[in-house]
């Protein structure tokens, strides 16, 4: 089910960065992924909101925010960003930006949890959030790491709904009850597909994943990563360094997939990853290697 129509509350429905240089980054992700993009921003606005395309359908978008770092930022469906804030305030988040409008667009907010882990939530309007997933070159996963779970899992259940999925090695993953069935309206076959790829009881209803940063690694802050699906992680690492970007961890094996970190020429980092279904019996990659995305 790569095309989506909407999202339900509490499903991940949006990625985008914020760029110093955003025509630069458009220049690196449309080499590294062939996204087309489009300045959706008025000709007079001194800012740029560059939205990414495949087969014209959205898969991301990259946006000017002088003098703050780069990074990849994760938008939250929610029915109401209003009351997606106080859920936040009485679960000990912070509100970094009151709910407001984009045009006729939607309706957002930017919240801390209480790890300092920044997130968006996206209230739709016209625009109902990425057209193309699971694909190459489009979202994948939506990811957090964390030092704090148990605390994580508190403040999201709180806030979202969301329950935790163990997959072993300290690796587990964020479910949203019924969120299957809701998938199973467009695609009949889902749990028997999962089944044979010997996914855990239970993953039809998962909607992100929860990382454990690895204690060796204490300048590592709690944040939300994205994930990307490429067809082949090898090769997509070896693209981003001639497009000047950094392989922050080299491709390596992990349950399921193959999969590598990157950090785009601005230093937003990403991953990009291979679905390996041969790969469905191998133990957890060290969290070293998990933690650095």
């Amino acid at each position: 089910m790569p095309e989506r129509d909407g999202y339900i509350p509490g499903v991940p429905c949006w990625v985008d960065t914020s760029h110093p240089d955003p025509e630069a980054a458009v220049a690196f992700y449309s080499g590294l992924f062939g996204w087309e993009f489009e300045d959706v921003m008025a000709p007079e606005s001194e800012a740029q909101y560059f939205i990414a395309r495949i087969r014209g359908g959205d898969v991301a978008a990259i946006g000017s925010v002088p003098d703050v770092a780069a990074m990849w930022n994760t938008y939250v469906s929610v029915e109401s960003a209003d009351e997606t804030a106080s859920k936040v305030y009485d679960a000990g988040g912070k509100v970094v930006k009151e709910p407001f409008d984009v045009l006729d667009a939607g309706r957002m907010a930017v919240f801390l949890d209480p790890e300092g882990a920044a997130f968006c939530v996206w209230q739709a309007k016209e625009n109902k959030g990425l057209r193309i997933v699971n694909e190459h070159g489009s979202l994948n996963f939506n990811d957090l790491y964390t030092r704090h779970a148990d605390s994580a899992k508190s403040f999201y259940t709180s806030v979202f709904g969301w329950q935790a999925l163990a997959m072993g090695g300290g690796f587990e993953m964020w479910t949203l009850p019924g969120y299957g069935d809701h998938l199973e309206i467009g695609n009949p076959d889902l749990r028997k597909q999962m089944a044979e790829v010997d996914a855990p009881k239970g993953f039809e209803d998962v909607v992100a994943s929860l990382v454990p940063i690895a204690d060796d690694q204490p300048d590592v802050p709690a944040h939300w990563g994205v994930t990307f699906a490429v067809d082949d992680a090898d090769a997509i690492a070896a693209k981003a360094t001639e497009l000047g970007g950094t392989v922050v961890v080299a491709p390596f094996d992990a349950p399921w997939v193959r999969t590598t970190v990157i950090s785009d020429p601005q230093g937003a980092t990403f991953t990009a990853s291979t679905f390996v279904p041969e790969n469905s019996n191998l133990a957890a990659q060290d969290d070293t290697a998990l933690s650095a995305g």
